[in-house]
């Protein structure tokens, strides 16, 4: 095999032991395999070196006698037509490509042996035998037909032209890596060797640039193989849950060892994946392999946002054009879906896939699977920013903190999820984007004081009903402690940013132990906070029940206002905490004030009608005066009634308790005051003049009381 490599191959060094010997025939020496570039573009012919040979050769006198070295030469030239006819029926590309293969792997050998496996003559030349140019010449056949023709069949559709593009991608590589790394060994001892050499390396890059334009057309084929699989081969997504009830927890599901459970992509796919991801990259086309594989995956994530409903989004469009409304409804909540979902599937599983395609290759995967996810987080970290980036209201505190938690709660989980050189930079970017989410979530916070301070309305609420803005600072506490610790957590990191440029912050330091109104931990930096709301809140009140002139009606307006704040502080178990039961005593006492205070200025006066003093002269009773107690208990009553009904309790605990004590004050001193000096009347016409209730009556209107409705007067239903 090695002497028929020698004796009838091409070379790139071959030395013609006979340029220096006369030719009395005029013979021009000639080497026994075509030039590489006359080839290169007609290779079909294996005789064309040969033909023109002849054609150029002068006729030889008859006479001439041969000389030393004519019968060497004339015995070549009969090996290399007896070679040339043996090897005239068309070599198939099978047989050439196992003669490349034997070659290739002779040549593997002989590259592990010590340099005297080389030419010992000191030539040290590398011969290319002559079914490499047949191998590539049937190979670019094979190619113009796909280029031509109806083109390469898809993957999958015909198995022998898959495994044949992968083989001979795979041959032409090793093809190429051979004729790079053996090299023509230098002799500079003689001018003639140097010109050789030259030639030689001449020869060797065009045989090289051949092979590699050959590989280069191949190789593209393969790739858009590459594609195809990692597109079409991709079933729907099925792992992430649109509504975000995937449960992470691992335990949940124990897959077999053998399981692979990538993203949508049997493992037939990913075997065949493998084997073409390893050729393109020993090949030299990594980068080629890596884009297409970057481009079909980032596909496949937008195709998961858009199932989670997640819109892609810049952050100008956010700030600029998308209502809030529209954030908060739709965009925010699957935003925070899409978030929990690649840390608990989706990245996980894009890890397992980078691994299995790339196993040969656990670098480039590693890059991948990095690179991929990297622009995942950066995309849904640029989202939060935008959020944060929009104008600052109150009615965007609690989604805030809805995506302040996502990522406080994700950032621990970077360390088992990326590759060690990048988690380091996405936990940058992740706290920095907490860090803003944070700081807007205080600000929001804060501006609760702003929202007190900017009501400045001069027109009481009719009734003496809650005020809006009672409703509005106690239901904004009430759904803030759902995230009481959240807050707190917030509040310590970054309280003393937002401090730093107001001045209307309280100093959190200075108010431990207590405070005047009474908080069980304003050391806390966010129960401070509160607490200065509701002293703001108090103030805020206290100064608009002075603007109705009723004193029983300003009363009736703090009480009302006090008891919703209370209610409002009990019904959150961790705004009682944050309040403490020492303010809620407080609070409770000071209702019962307001109480008294309207029950003294409103009932107090009925009562006085009811007093037996002055009634009697001498131990008789005076009858006018007894006629005037009646005639004022029947029209403050009613005009009581009247005026009252219209007042507003919403809270109808607080509604019946109030009815409650109003009848057990009145009905009692009533029904005893008309016990006793009813008699003293003139029965009949009299008596319905002056006497119009009943202590039943009494309790009837009572109960119209608070209602918020206009009731007719008691009188005009009388008559």
């Amino acid at each position: 095999m090695e002497k028929n490599l020698v004796e009838n191959s091409g070379s790139f060094a071959r030395r013609d032991e006979h340029n220096n010997s006369s030719n009395n025939a005029g013979d021009t020496p000639r080497s026994p395999m075509p030039d590489i570039a006359e080839v290169e573009v007609d290779p079909k012919p294996d005789d064309v070196g040969e033909t023109a040979e002849a054609e150029e050769a002068p006729p030889q006198e008859p006479e001439a006698q041969p000389e030393e070295g004519d019968d060497e030469k004339n015995e070549e030239k009969k090996e290399e037509e007896v070679v040339e006819e043996e090897e005239s029926p068309p070599p198939s590309l099978e047989m050439v490509s196992d003669e490349i293969d034997q070659w290739l792997l002779n040549l593997q050998q002989n590259n592990n042996d010590d340099d005297d496996n080389y030419n010992k003559e000191g030539s040290g030349s590398f011969e290319i035998p002559s079914f490499v140019e047949k191998f590539l010449y049937l190979v670019e056949e094979k190619i113009v037909k796909y280029d031509t023709g109806e083109g390469k069949p898809k993957w999958g559709e015909v198995a022998e032209e898959d495994s044949w593009l992968l083989e001979t991608v795979d041959r032409i590589s090793k093809l190429t890596k051979s004729v790079n790394l053996t090299p023509p060994h230098h002799q500079s001892e003689e001018e003639k060797q140097a010109e050789e050499e030259e030639e030689i390396i001449a020869r060797k890059h065009s045989l090289v640039n051949r092979i590699g334009s050959i590989q280069q057309r191949a190789m593209s084929y393969l790739e858009e193989d590459f594609r195809l699989l990692m597109d079409e081969s991709r079933n729907p997504i099925t792992e992430l849950d649109p509504g975000g009830n995937k449960d992470p927890d691992p335990d949940h599901h124990q897959p077999a060892e053998s399981e692979t459970n990538f993203p949508g992509y049997p493992d037939e796919a990913i075997a065949t994946l493998t084997k073409i991801a390893t050729e393109m990259i020993s090949s030299g086309y990594e980068s080629e392999c890596c884009q297409v594989y970057i481009v079909s995956r980032r596909n496949a994530f937008e195709e998961i946002q858009q199932k989670l409903g997640l819109e892609k989004i810049s952050i100008d469009e956010m700030v600029q054009k998308v209502q809030w409304e529209t954030l908060a409804r739709d965009m925010i909540p699957a935003w925070i879906n899409t978030f929990k979902q690649c840390a608990a599937v989706y990245f996980p599983g894009e890890r397992k896939l980078a691994e299995a395609v790339f196993a040969e290759n656990p670098s480039v995967s590693a890059g991948l699977f990095s690179s991929l996810t990297r622009g995942v987080v950066i995309q849904l970290l640029n989202f939060a920013e935008g959020a944060a980036m929009t104008k600052r209201a109150g009615e965007k505190l609690f989604k805030i903190l809805d995506m302040y938690e996502t990522l406080r709660d994700l950032i621990p989980e970077l360390d088992g999820l990326f590759p060690e050189e990048s988690v380091e930079e996405l936990k940058t970017e992740m706290l920095l984007a907490k860090s803003r989410l944070g700081e807007l979530a205080i600000s929001i916070f804060c501006d609760l004081e702003n929202s007190i301070k900017s009501e400045t309305g001069r027109t009481p609420v009719p009734g003496g009903a809650v005020h809006p803005l009672t409703r509005y600072i106690m239901n904004y506490l009430n759904i803030a402690g759902d995230y009481k610790e959240t807050l707190e957590q917030v509040f310590k990191e970054y309280s003393k940013i937002e401090r730093a440029d107001s001045t209307s912050r309280p100093h959190h330091e200075n108010e431990a132990g207590g405070g005047s109104s009474g908080a069980a931990n304003v050391s806390s930096p966010f129960a401070a906070q509160v607490m200065r709301v509701m002293e703001l809140l108090d103030s805020s009140l206290e100064g608009k029940a002075k603007l109705y002139r009723d004193v029983a009606l300003s009363n009736f307006f703090m009480m009302n206002n006090g008891r919703y704040i209370l209610q409002k502080i009990k019904a959150s178990s961790e705004m009682s905490k944050v309040m403490g039961d020492t303010w809620c005593r407080k609070r409770s006492s000071e209702l019962r004030t307001y109480h008294k205070n309207y029950q003294r200025e409103t009932w107090n006066r009925v009562l006085t009608c009811l007093t037996h003093e002055g009634l009697s002269v001498h131990g008789k009773v005076q009858k006018p005066v007894l006629k005037e107690r009646f005639k004022s208990f029947n029209a403050l009553f009613d005009e009581i009634h009247r005026t009252q009904s219209q007042w507003v309790v919403k809270d109808e605990q607080l509604q019946s308790e109030l009815r409650v004590s109003i009848s057990a004050v009145v009905i009692p001193a009533y029904r005893s005051f008309l016990g006793r000096f009813a008699q003293i009347l003139d029965p009949g016409r009299q008596t319905e003049k002056y006497i119009k209730y009943q202590p039943e009556d009494i309790e009837t209107y009572v109960d119209e009381l608070f209602d918020g409705k206009p009731h007719q007067s008691i009188t005009k239903r009388k008559t």
